[in-house]
Order: structure tokens, then C-alpha cells, then sequence
């Protein structure tokens, strides 16, 4: 065998122990979209407790998000992985990096947005009051005063209903839930008059469910839903992809679709919330 110059062997020896270094520094400096494509997966958080966005159905996923996100894995090539937590848990769970999006989904507001990067919006999330149709004591939103309301907890629509009782100077007792499924079986059960959630989650609760009405007019400011992620440069580029995909469906009818058969109609939509309404 010929030996090599020492110092030609140095430098291969060198270059040996810089290449696993310098790979990392490449895998660390690749954007999310490359590393989920190099993964072959997407792993999105979401609660599987807010029909009909996303639910259980005889032990399986379902709902609006799930075949959303089909349309999304295919487009993109990608293993669509849910992640199912309680909603209090999901935003400090992004910050921390612990998957790559959020699909709750969650309503888009100032406060959020100086957080987070929303994708296109996919539904109207205006809030509303859902009460038992049988109870007569509540025709108008202002008829809460006096009486006990669930939401759910570290939720946009709890922090409207908060808005709405002291704008309007009502005397409301706000019980707060981990979950919308929780405050849907108290208000059956009678422990609490109404339920404050956006118009489409309750809209097709009362559809399910014909103990349950829906008040009218909703009382939240005009909101929308949306898919988030962190906002930072490694982000960005799988943001800018999810965008084109369900741009691509609202362009050709496929979200309105989805929105009719989830809700019994179909919303317009802006292509983006520049600026939030609450």
C-alpha cells in the first residue's frame, strides 16, 4: 500500500471529520417544507373535539380538516401525521417547534397575527350563541344577562363573548371548558343556558343535534379561520405552498364544496386577512 504524504493525509482527515459537520449544518439550515419533504410527512396539531372542523367518528378522524389536508398531502407529495391535543396546548406546542402547523383551525385575530403567519383563510369563525331549542328565555344574544354561558378555554371565541358581556354591560356568569364537546353536553344537560362558539361549529351542532338551537344574529365581530404556523423564515416557504393549495381549491370550487357539505353552506371568503377585525 503507498503511503500518502502526511500531509495529504491530514487533510483527508480533516475532511472526513468536517463532512458529518457539514451536513448537519445543511439539514439545519434547510427550510420546514424541505425537511418535512425529506421526512415524507407533515405533522399538523389539532383538537379532535371541534366538529366540523375535526371530530371522531366510530374511533376515526373526521371532519373539514381532514379532507382539507388530504387535498394538501397530495399536492405537496406529503404523509399528512394529526396530532390530537387540547386546545391550550397547541399555540405554546408550535412555539416550541413540536410539529409544523397548526389545524384547529384557529381564528385569525390582531393578537395572533402578531405571533403567528396564517394560510388562507377557509371559513367564516363570526361568533354566536348556541342555547336548547326548547328554552324561550333566549331570543337575542343580550338575552344571556343574569344567566350562565360555557366556552371553551384560551379560545378567540371566549375572549369575544368576554367583549360582547362588558360592551354591553351584562351581568353574565362565563364558565370555561377544555373543550367544546364539554360545554355542548352541559348545556344538554342544563347546567348552563348557551354555548358562545363561531356560527359554522354551532350551526352544525344544531343540525346534528335538534335539542339545540342557534340565537340570532350572531353578536362577534366578522372573523375567519385559518391554518397557522410560526412566523419565521424556516417557515415561510411551507406557508407560501399550503397557500397555493387551498387557493388552487377556492379558485375551482373545491373549498365551497367542502364548506357546504361540512356546513350546509358554502362562505365567501378573502384570499387573505391583511388585517384582522378583532
Amino acid at each position: 500500500m503507498t503511503k500518502l504524504p502526511i500531509s495529504r493525509r491530514a487533510v483527508l482527515a480533516a475532511a472526513a471529520l468536517a463532512a458529518p459537520a457539514l451536513l448537519a449544518t445543511r439539514s439545519a439550515s434547510a427550510n420546514n417544507l424541505e425537511k418535512a419533504r425529506a421526512a415524507g410527512e407533515l405533522l399538523v396539531a389539532t383538537e379532535l373535539h371541534f366538529a366540523p372542523f375535526d371530530f371522531t367518528e366510530g374511533g376515526r378522524q373526521t371532519g373539514m380538516n381532514s379532507e382539507i389536508f388530504a387535498e394538501i398531502g397530495k399536492a405537496l407529495n406529503l404523509r399528512i401525521r394529526f396530532q390530537d391535543l387540547p386546545w391550550p396546548g397547541v399555540l405554546p406546542g408550535l412555539e416550541a417547534g413540536r410539529f409544523d402547523l397548526v389545524a384547529g383551525p384557529a381564528t385569525i385575530t390582531k393578537a395572533r397575527m402578531e405571533r403567528y403567519r396564517f394560510c388562507a383563510p377557509i371559513a367564516d369563525a363570526t361568533v354566536a350563541l348556541l342555547k336548547r331549542a326548547s328554552d324561550a328565555s333566549i331570543t337575542k344574544p343580550e338575552d344571556i344577562n343574569g344567566k350562565t354561558v360555557g366556552c371553551a378555554q384560551a379560545t378567540a371565541q371566549l375572549t369575544q363573548l368576554q367583549n360582547f358581556i362588558r360592551d354591553k354591560g351584562l351581568n353574565v356568569q362565563v364558565r370555561e371548558y377544555q373543550s367544546f364537546s364539554e360545554t355542548y353536553a352541559d348545556l344538554a344537560a342544563g347546567r348552563i343556558v348557551a354555548v358562545a362558539n363561531s356560527l359554522p361549529n354551532i350551526a352544525y351542532v344544531a343540525q346534528q343535534r335538534r335539542v339545540f338551537a342557534v340565537v340570532s344574529p350572531p353578536f362577534g365581530a366578522k372573523v375567519y379561520f385559518g391554518y397557522l404556523g410560526r412566523k419565521d423564515a424556516e417557515t415561510a416557504p411551507l406557508l407560501d405552498a399550503i397557500d397555493g393549495v387551498i387557493d388552487a381549491m377556492r379558485t375551482d370550487g373545491r373549498l365551497a364544496a367542502l364548506q357546504t357539505k361540512w356546513f350546509g353552506q358554502s362562505f365567501e371568503v378573502p384570499a387573505r386577512v391583511v388585517e384582522a377585525n378583532a
